[in-house]
């Protein structure tokens, strides 16, 4: 499999992302997503993309993060491969890349959150990757 992994830094990748991210952020338009990466990437928040023969198709947005449940842990905000190359194990890659990070980075759990209807993606982490649900997210718009 002729892939990489890599850290997003520049205006043009993060740009580059949009096509792939947009698949699972439906809602954003590319405007919007690039204002709100850039916010995002100021704090910590990093975007990772895998390549096959240098045409991004998975990405992810990660945070290294602490608190007082999970202890020094990483986020996975958003986990997308583009559709023609799902089921080909590039989210199964960058999974196991995150978590290399993880280990690297000192942290004992990569954790996400993922919506109800998306049984797939819990078939995916749970069955193929080895996550467990441990609770709910709850949330409450103003």
């Amino acid at each position: 499999m002729n892939c990489e992994i890599c850290e997003l830094y520049t205006p043009e990748e993060i740009k580059e992302s949009f096509s792939v991210v947009k698949e699972l952020r439906t809602h954003l338009s590319e405007s919007e997503y690039l204002d709100v990466a850039d916010e995002m990437l100021a704090r910590g928040y990093r975007l990772l993309a895998l390549k096959y023969k240098g045409e991004m198709v998975t990405v992810a947005g990660i945070e290294v993060s602490m608190n007082l449940y999970h202890g020094r842990h990483i986020w996975v905000y958003d986990l997308v491969t583009a559709e023609k190359y799902r089921s080909k194990s590039y989210g199964e890659k960058m999974l196991k890349y995150i978590e290399d990070m993880a280990r690297k980075e000192g942290c004992g759990i990569v954790s996400l959150a993922s919506k109800f209807e998306r049984e797939g993606a819990h078939r995916f982490y749970e069955d193929k990757m080895g996550y467990e649900k441990t609770g709910f997210v709850f949330q409450k718009k103003l």
